[in-house]
C-alpha cells in the first residue's frame, strides 16, 4: 500500500481503479505445459456501483477506510450491499497491484486524485455531487482546475477556417486571463488549447483515453512544465478509448468552466452535440453560446433553438470578460462545508454533507408564498432584490440562471424577473418579443434607486 495515500483513498482506489499495466489486461486463455491458469479478469466497481456502495457505508457511519482495517468484514456485512462480497474482497487485496500502479504513474509525471482529497476540484463535487468521478488521474498544475474558464467545443473534422477561429478564441482569452477547458481532442479542441497556450495562457485537457501518451508527448512537456496546462483524466492512464467514456467526459469539461462555446457541430450526433444539449437540456452549468458568423450549420441553428446563445465575437480581453460577466457573483462556486473532524473522509463519493446550489429559495411544491407587509422578510420575499444585485448590464435569461445558481427557469421567471418587471426595476431589451431567445434584462433607473435604497453595495452572498 501507498503511504503517500490516506487510507480512504487508497480504498477508492482499490475499489474502482483498473491498475492496468500498459492498458493490457491479463489473458483470459488458459496456459498449458502444467501451469496455472491465471484467473479471471477482476472488474472493478464502475462509477455507479460505487455511488450506491458509498451511499450504503454512509447510512451505518462508515467509510471506504474502515474496509482496509481488522474489521473489514464487519463492515461489508453491516453495509448491506448487494455486490458481490467476495470481489469486494479481491479489489481491496490488490495491494500490491496499485503499488506497480502508482510507481508507473509516477515515472510519467502523472498524479492520481480521489474524492476523499481536499484539493479535488471543488467545482466537480458541487456540480456533479455524487456522479462526479471518484478518482481523476492528471499531469500539470491541478490548481488550474479550480479556475474556472471557458470551454471550447467542437468537431474534430474541421476546415481551417474553423481552426483559426478557434484559435484567435484561445488568444483571446489568454489575454482576458481565463483559462480554455477543452476535450483535447484534434480538431476544434486542440486549436483553441493550442491558441491559449500559444499567447502565454492556460489550458485544461479534459481527456477521455490517452493520458499516458499526452503526458509523454514532445509537444506538451514544455506547457506542462511552465504550469500552464493541466490534462486530466477519469479513467486510467493506459485505457483505450471508448466511446461512452468520451461522451461521459463532456460533462466534467462543462462543469469546470464558467461558460461555453460551440464553435461547431452536426445536429442530433456526436460528441459535441450531446455534450452541449445535456447541458441545455437537463444540467445547466453555465451557459452555452454558438458560433454566430461565418458558415451556418443546422447543428447551430438547432442548439439556438434549444436555448443557446449566439456568440458576439468579442474583439478585446475586456469584451470577453464582460460577455462572461467575470464578476464573483456570477461564476463564484458555492462554498463547500469545512473539512470535518479527524477520522472523517473529506467528501468522498459518499457525501456526509448534502451540497445544494440551486434550491437555497425555492418555494415548497413549486408554489409561491404569500408574504404580508408585515411579515419577515423571507427568502421567497428577498427573491427581487437577489436579482438585483447580481444582474450587470444586459444578462440573458441562462445568464441570470447561473448567477442565481438556480436551474428552473418558471422559478425564475415567477419569483425573480416578474415581480422586478412589475416594480418597474428592470426591463427587457426586445419589450416587443418577450419570449425571444435574444432576449436579455437589463437595471433601470428605479432598480438602481432601490438597490441604493437597500444598501445593495454588497455582493451577493454564495
Amino acid at each position: 500500500m501507498n503511504a503517500d495515500f490516506s487510507p480512504n483513498a487508497q480504498a477508492i482506489l482499490l475499489l474502482t481503479a483498473p491498475l492496468l499495466a500498459g492498458g493490457r489486461r491479463r489473458s483470459k486463455r488458459p496456459q498449458t505445459g502444467g501451469k496455472r491458469a491465471p484467473p479471471p479478469n477482476l472488474k472493478p466497481l464502475s462509477a455507479a456501483e460505487y455511488r450506491d456502495f458509498a451511499r450504503q457505508l454512509r447510512a451505518v457511519q462508515r467509510e471506504p477506510a474502515d474496509l482496509l482495517g481488522s474489521d473489514a468484514t464487519e463492515t461489508l456485512c453491516a453495509s448491506g450491499t448487494n455486490l458481490d462480497r467476495e470481489r469486494i474482497q479481491r479489489l481491496l487485496g490488490r495491494g500490491f497491484l496499485l503499488a506497480q500502479a502508482v510507481e508507473r504513474w509516477r515515472a510519467r509525471a502523472l498524479w492520481i486524485m480521489t474524492r476523499a482529497d481536499a484539493d479535488y476540484p471543488k467545482r466537480l463535487k458541487v456540480r456533479l455531487r455524487e456522479n462526479a468521478p471518484p478518482v481523476l488521474y492528471g499531469c500539470g498544475d491541478r490548481t488550474i482546475l479550480n479556475g474556472g474558464g471557458l470551454a471550447v467545443v467542437g468537431s474534430r473534422e474541421v476546415n481551417e477556417d474553423l481552426i483559426k477561429y478557434a484559435e484567435d478564441v484561445g488568444r483571446l482569452a489568454a489575454g482576458a486571463k481565463m483559462a480554455i477547458v477543452s476535450g483535447g481532442a484534434r480538431g476544434t479542441d486542440q486549436a483553441a488549447m493550442r491558441g491559449a497556450l500559444d499567447a502565454g495562457g492556460r489550458s485544461v485537457g479534459v481527456l477521455a483515453n490517452g493520458l499516458e501518451r499526452a503526458a509523454l508527448n514532445r509537444g506538451n512537456r514544455n506547457f506542462l512544465m511552465d504550469g500552464r496546462l493541466v490534462l486530466v483524466c477519469p479513467y486510467d492512464p493506459a485505457a483505450r478509448f471508448l466511446v461512452g467514456h468520451a461522451m461521459q467526459r463532456n460533462k466534467l469539461i462543462y462543469a469546470l468552466s464558467d461558460a461555453a462555446l460551440v464553435v461547431n457541430s452536426d445536429r442530433g450526433r456526436g460528441g459535441t452535440w450531446a455534450g452541449a444539449t445535456e447541458q441545455l437540456d437537463k444540467l445547466r452549468f453555465v451557459p452555452v453560446y454558438v458560433r454566430a458568423d461565418g458558415e451556418r450549420s443546422k447543428g447551430l441553428e438547432a442548439l439556438l433553438g434549444r436555448g443557446a446563445e449566439a456568440w458576439t465575437n468579442p474583439k478585446t480581453p475586456d469584451l470577453l470578460q464582460r460577455i462572461l460577466r467575470a464578476d464573483p457573483s456570477r461564476a463564484q462556486v458555492p462554498a463547500l462545508p469545512s473539512r470535518p473532524e479527524s477520522g472523517q473522509y473529506h467528501l468522498p463519493l459518499a457525501e456526509r454533507w448534502e451540497v445544494r446550489e440551486d434550491r437555497v429559495d425555492e418555494p415548497v411544491g413549486g408554489a409561491t408564498e404569500h408574504v404580508s407587509e408585515s411579515a419577515p422578510r423571507t427568502s421567497a420575499a428577498k427573491s427581487p432584490d437577489r436579482l438585483l444585485r447580481v444582474i450587470s448590464a444586459e444578462m440573458s435569461r441562462q445568464e441570470l440562471l447561473a448567477a442565481l445558481k438556480l436551474r428552473d427557469v418558471r422559478n425564475l421567471r415567477e419569483r425573480y424577473l416578474r415581480p422586478c418587471l412589475q416594480e418597474g426595476w428592470i426591463e427587457m431589451t426586445i419589450p416587443d418579443k418577450p419570449s425571444s431567445r435574444n432576449q436579455r434584462f437589463r437595471l433601470t433607473a428605479a432598480g438602481r434607486n432601490h438597490l441604493e435604497e437597500m444598501g445593495a453595495g454588497a455582493a451577493e452572498p454564495g
